[in-house]
């Protein structure tokens, strides 16, 4: 282990390894191998095209790489579990997420991490810059500007623009959720499920589940419950409040887990043996704080009917990898202006329907690396987007 200014960190392990000068790369998508190559790529071949566009004869999604690009955007304000640790330390984790997208997704990802703190300068920049991109990933910006930041890029940009940490969890949670019940022999509609976190991925969750046709929701934060009339609500939070806890529960975590039969943990608070314990017979444990789970995975297990982490190196991991990939590319493939709830609703169904062979305890979801994953996620979300439009038509 290298020492020096950098104690406890084992600088040689292979996550430090691997990014020397970064996990991506820049390459030409046709060879270059002698004049007539140099030509058509560059001087004077791009030149007509250059021509061609300004005139109005072809446009540049067709002659560029614009139509097939999404942007990986952050702050560093939310990073992974650490939190704000800026933009210098969130550019390895935008690499990271860049180079999955677009191996699993088969576009390109660019990540932009910003020195800003200002959603109406991190919108002006993206709009100076939006003949560059396709489509927007947001990622790691911290709640409750987040959930301004996506509306205002969704409104301004003119293009898909979608928070992962937001839609991308909530949809792989449904999908885990929807193998869970099914294991358990559980209905969605007929379930407690119980929310720990308001931030974003916790909110997106309960706006998906309520969605897919949960009735029982309860949200808790380091406050509570959420529920009308409660001190430290957010304007978001109080529209959550009034959507769910249907039977106005008051209290913390340990009141919203009595009797509940479904736990999904998206905020750091520790889930503990006697609130698991007080819940419904074969509970669902989603415990997907990151890297630290809720509670220890051997105890969780041992005291759930299913139980799920945000780890690789536990069964049954939930992660928003699963569906990202999927998504966007459907999405570039259709065209579509936006990312609605059918297209999200469409990606978790058919996230779901790729576990169902092999479905178990252990066994909720597939892989990243299951074969067809990208492909399914992705036709199942065409298919949302065709059938929007013949509704409309």
């Amino acid at each position: 282990m290298q020492q020096g200014l950098t104690p406890g960190y084992d600088l040689d392990a292979p996550a430090f390894a691997i990014r020397a000068n970064g996990v991506l790369k820049t390459v030409s998508s046709v060879p270059l191998a002698n004049q007539a190559d140099l030509g058509a790529m560059y001087v004077p071949g791009v030149a007509q095209v250059a021509e061609a566009i300004r005139d109005g004869v072809d446009g540049a999604a067709r002659h560029s790489w614009s139509s097939n690009v999404v942007f990986v955007v952050s702050d560093g304000t939310a990073t992974l579990g650490l939190g704000d640790t800026g933009p210098e330390a969130a550019l390895p984790v935008m690499e990271s997420k860049a180079a999955i997208l677009a191996h699993f997704g088969g576009f390109n990802a660019v990540p932009l991490v910003l020195a800003s703190r200002s959603n109406d300068e991190i919108l002006a920049t993206l709009k100076v810059l939006r003949p560059s991109f396709a489509a927007i990933n947001i990622e790691d910006v911290a709640a409750p500007r987040c959930f301004e930041l996506e509306k205002m890029l969704i409104d301004e940009l003119g293009c898909p623009v979608m928070h992962d940490d937001q839609h991308g969890t909530a949809i792989a949670v449904l999908a885990g959720l929807t193998g869970a019940l099914e294991v358990t022999g559980r209905q969605l509609a007929s379930s407690r499920v119980v929310i720990s976190g308001a931030g974003a991925a916790g909110i997106a969750t309960a706006k998906m589940l309520l969605a897919a046709g949960a009735k029982d929701v309860v949200i808790t934060d380091s406050q509570g419950i959420l529920v009308l009339g409660r001190d430290f609500l957010t304007e978001v939070k109080s529209e959550m409040a009034a959507l769910t806890n249907q039977d106005l529960l008051h209290g913390g975590q340990a009141e919203a887990l009595k009797g509940a039969d479904v736990y999904i943990g998206l905020s750091p608070a520790p889930l503990t043996r006697e609130e698991v314990i007080s819940m419904s017979d074969d509970p669902i444990l989603f415990a997907l704080s990151n890297p630290r789970p809720q509670i220890e995975p051997k105890l969780g297990t041992l005291l759930a009917g299913v139980f799920a982490t945000s780890r690789s190196d536990y069964p049954n991991q939930i992660i928003n990898v699963l569906a990202s990939p999927g998504l966007f590319k459907g999405t570039l493939r259709s065209q579509a202006a936006t990312i609605t709830d059918s297209m999200k609703l469409a990606a978790a169904s058919a996230l779901a329907r790729l576990a169902s062979p092999g479905l178990g305890r252990t066994a909720i979801l597939p892989d990243l690396l299951h074969p067809g994953l990208t492909d399914s996620i992705a036709q199942a979300v065409e298919d949302a987007v065709a059938e929007r439009v013949l509704v409309a038509s």
